[in-house]
């Protein structure tokens, strides 16, 4: 896919204190050149409103030469982690990611990030997430905010993407790719990130208690489902697979992805679709069974359900976003 619109920049925020492993991944979305992609790349700028060098965690020191005027360019402003939820932020801060935002800029934060963006007020009335260390936080000091602690990234609206702790960011990052280049460039990145290619925003942040030595990986089950998703899958069929019965199943597979088999396997099918549908010409209803749907019927209501569409207009819509480029 050739894409010959202009590079889209991104901003990074940095400030003294910097959590690094939160800046490194937004370096490592959209800095690290990609030539085998064969596309105009990100444009990457790391910017920062307090003096150089910059004392980031670890004992790294950082010089920042670009400040918050460049934000005035920016497509996206990523704010990596914050200096802590209890850190005014400070008034030139806010009001350059206003002004951005404004103008049409997207806004994302990664983990304790999302107290940046809250202190503009651009969170009021929308829904965020961050770290679930940090949500009880988040509610008591913004009540204006709906507060989600038990997912891995969301979309607030208008263009503001709040993502969990640490890895997450990562997730958030690969949607972001794929939501400007589409499933197929996406992937691509997520093979060199070696990390898989789409986790769904809604997967549980944190497994909520240990998981017995016995039943703690069901890797080789969820491996297997994936490769036969196109074939009828019951519960039992599951469970025998995990030498478990279904009500344990049911219990382990919650705990683990954050969702039931069933669900799981439906989130699954609907994410294979709409990579069909975005790089391919398939008819829908072939597409329908061979993502594992009995029916169209049954496609089209799911597809609706999750994505908020018809397959046929996402396909339309998705053609559409991508020839705009």
């Amino acid at each position: 896919m050739k894409n010959t619109h202009k590079n889209h920049q991104v901003c990074a925020l940095a400030y003294d204190g910097l959590c690094t492993f939160e800046f490194g991944i937004a370096v490592e979305a959209f800095a690290l050149k990609r030539p085998e992609l064969d596309i105009p790349w990100y444009d990457f700028k790391v910017v920062s409103h307090d003096p150089s060098p910059l004392n980031a965690i670890g004992g790294i020191q950082m010089n920042v030469s670009l400040g918050l005027d460049e934000l005035q360019n920016a497509d996206t402003i990523i704010i990596p982690g914050w200096k802590g939820p209890d850190t005014p932020v400070p008034s030139p801060i806010i009001d350059a990611i206003v002004a951005a935002h404004d103008r049409g800029c997207r806004i994302v934060s990664i983990c304790s990030g999302v107290f940046v963006i809250a202190a503009t007020g651009l969170l009021n009335n929308k829904t965020a997430t961050t770290h679930w260390r940090y949500t009880e936080k988040l509610k008591q000091d913004y009540p204006e905010i709906r507060v989600k602690p038990d997912v891995l990234y969301i979309e607030a609206g208008n263009n503001i993407f709040t993502s969990a702790g640490s890895a997450a960011g990562l997730d958030l990052c690969l949607h972001l790719i794929r939501l400007d280049h589409g499933a197929t460039i996406a992937n691509t990145v997520a093979r060199r990130f070696v990390m898989p290619a789409h986790r769904q925003g809604g997967q549980a942040q944190f497994i909520e208690r240990p998981v017995s030595k016995t039943h703690n990986d069901l890797s080789p089950v969820l491996d297997h489902l994936q490769r036969h998703l196109d074939q009828p899958i019951t519960i039992e069929q599951i469970a025998a697979q995990a030498n478990m019965s279904a009500r344990t199943l049911i219990r382990h597979f919650k705990k683990i992805t954050g969702l039931t088999p069933q669900s799981w396997l439906t989130n699954q099918r609907l994410k294979q679709a709409t990579e069909m549908l975005e790089i391919s010409s398939v008819n829908i209803d072939t597409i329908a069974r061979s993502c594992g749907f009995k029916t169209p019927e049954t496609f089209r209501h799911h597809f609706r359900k999750k994505i908020g569409t018809s397959p046929s207009n996402y396909r339309k819509a998705f053609s559409q976003s991508i020839a705009a480029q």
